[in-house]
């Protein structure tokens, strides 16, 4: 069945970066990849514009758009890859929201800088409200000029408070499958022992992921878990990380993190974030 991709994009290089990254990606698997552009302005800001410039500026973003199809499609060459351009008038979160749900999306792919001064600084103000708004479809999350590395080593931190049902797990899958990934799942531990609970929880996502070249890695809890994520993924040349975001999950208090509120947690590979399918 044909892996139906969106790629959100507002011309810049590094939404081209995040583009390459996934045509490379996925390139021996059949894909749908819809390329989406968001037109919409703030109300005050509209007032202040013609009916005809409105209509000039959708007609230069639909020539932009053209014309990132064209490079995707020189540079794929790829018959099992296809490409559709989506034109929205809806503000980038409500059009990804809408999108996802009409062309049964899924994966999101966006590239990102991260945000500097901002309040909120995860990988950036877009990037978060998206992860944040997007309930029900992975979202792959690519460093700006990150260059692509076969993802040989895949990196799952969780603190097996959650179930991670097969639902959860089936993009981190069929990345591992297609590039015979080895999956390190890591826990920090903030606690001596595991519950009975987190220990039931443990056993599962062992079952789950047993057909897979395996391990897992346990560190004790001496730092900020972002700098402890960023120090695992040096010292084993991870090559993406892959999160499970639900309310109190650990992504979550990353993004709490006093030291993440000022200086941001910006990552160094690219990062799988997969919407809890039970929240």
């Amino acid at each position: 069945m044909k892996r139906r991709i969106l790629l959100p994009t507002d011309f810049s290089d590094n939404s081209w970066s995040a583009i390459v990254y996934v045509l490379k990606l996925f390139k021996d698997e059949e894909c749908m990849f819809y390329l989406l552009h968001s037109t919409a302005m703030k109300v005050s800001t509209m007032s202040n514009f013609s009916n005809r410039l409105l209509k000039a500026m959708k007609v230069n973003a639909l020539k932009e758009l053209n014309e990132i199809k064209e490079q995707m499609e020189a540079a794929d060459a790829n018959a099992n890859h296809e490409f559709k351009n989506v034109l929205s008038t809806l503000d980038l979160y409500d059009a990804i929201e809408f999108e996802v749900k009409q062309s049964k999306i899924d994966l999101v792919v966006m590239g990102t800088k991260g945000a500097t001064g901002a309040k909120e600084i995860f990988f950036g103000s877009n990037t978060v409200r998206v992860i944040k708004k997007i309930k029900n479809c992975p979202i792959l999350i690519v460093p700006d000029e990150h260059d692509y590395v076969t993802p040989k080593q895949i990196t799952f931190p969780t603190d097996f408070k959650r179930r991670n049902s097969q639902e959860n797990l089936e993009v981190l899958k069929a990345i591992a499958e297609v590039h015979d990934s080895k999956i390190r799942v890591l826990h920090i531990n903030e606690e001596e022992e595991l519950s009975p609970e987190q220990e039931r929880n443990y056993n599962y996502l062992k079952d789950q992921l047993a057909n897979f070249k395996l391990s897992f890695h346990w560190l004790p809890d001496y730092s900020t878990k972002a700098f402890e994520i960023n120090e695992f993924i040096r010292d084993l040349g991870i090559n993406i990380l892959v999160m499970v975001y639900y309310k109190r999950s650990l992504i979550e208090k990353i993004m709490n993190e006093p030291v993440i509120k000022k200086i941001g947690f910006h990552p160094i590979i690219p990062f799988l974030v997969i919407p809890s399918q039970e929240d």
